[in-house]
């Protein structure tokens, strides 16, 4: 910077670099100056419009502005209009699935796709906490998207356990709760060696004969293979409703599934609950049978 003003008239600031380089005092432009102003108004403006200033009371409360407008307000006022073009434009759709039985929507392809794709939200929402997402199944809770099921794979009976719900139902320590164990060891051994094809090894008759004397063959069937899908595990496959863990196994043999005593449940048995959800979905007549289609659709449907 010169160490002097050669032009000391000019309005400049006395910085000067390079000789002739300098910072001048000019006012700024009279555009700028009004939205330099402006800004302030609207500043007082937007405060008195839109909430916008915390409360100090510890209450979470804020001021609410002149038109009490909030961003869920519009968000809801944006929503039901989408809602509303949607109801318009699949009213058809919706008619049809309202009036025709879940085994017909099977058969429309275009229709049977609609209702697949617009469960998803409705599955994540509702099913997916207990089923995982697509039907994986969550800890000890039923896979959709196999071919395993306890009451029945086809479209009927899925749509009858979404709607009336399902519970479980195993006796504890055998159908007369007679077993002792000694004898629920046995028969655990046994039920394992029936899922891997091992069962009429002479090793294995001891337990045999307690799974007769328990009477298990009378939901499970003789050969481990209920006769007919009433809430009773295959035990000749490789699918566990809780888990493969023999200790696991041990302890439903022994505790039974949904065991109550005095209206109250024992002590280590295991509770087996889907509730209905007739009462539950929005627009359930309609609801159930997207779902039902939709678990049917997973892969494991009959």
């Amino acid at each position: 910077m010169a160490g002097h003003n050669p032009w000391p008239d000019e309005g400049n600031t006395g910085h000067i670099w390079d000789e002739d380089l300098r910072e001048l005092d000019n006012p700024p432009p009279l555009w700028w100056m009004l939205s330099f102003y402006a800004g302030f108004i609207m500043i007082i403006f937007y405060t008195l419009y839109y909430p916008t200033i915390p409360l100090t009371n510890n209450s979470g409360e804020f001021t609410k502005g002149l038109t009490g407008w909030t961003a869920i307000e519009e968000y809801n006022e944006d929503f039901q209009v989408l809602k509303d073009w949607r109801v318009a434009k699949f009213a058809d759709k919706e008619e049809q699935l309202a009036a025709m039985s879940v085994a017909d929507i099977l058969k429309d392809d275009d229709l049977r796709q609609y209702a697949v794709a617009t469960s998803k939200v409705l599955f994540g929402d509702y099913c997916a906490a207990c089923h995982g997402a697509g039907g994986a199944g969550n800890p000890s809770f039923p896979v959709l998207a196999d071919d395993d099921w306890l009451w029945g794979g086809n479209i009927a009976q899925i749509e009858a356990s979404i709607k009336n719900g399902r519970i479980g139902n195993m006796p504890a320590k055998g159908m007369m709760g007679n077993l002792t164990d000694e004898e629920i060891d046995s028969v655990t051994d046994y039920v394992i060696a029936l899922s891997e094809g091992k069962a009429n090894d002479a090793s294995f008759a001891a337990g045999k004969a307690v799974y007769a004397k328990g009477m298990c063959l009378a939901c499970h069937g003789p050969m481990g293979k209920p006769l007919a899908p009433a809430g009773a595990a295959n035990l000749t496959d490789q699918v566990w409703r809780f888990s493969s863990d023999r200790q696991t196994i041990r302890n439903v043999i022994a505790h039974g599934v949904n065991v109550k005593k005095n209206g109250e449940y024992i002590e280590g048995t295991r509770q087996a609950i889907m509730p209905a959800f007739k009462e539950r979905l929005p627009n359930a007549d309609v609801n159930v049978k997207r779902l039902a289609v939709y678990t049917h659709q997973l892969g494991g449907g009959q």
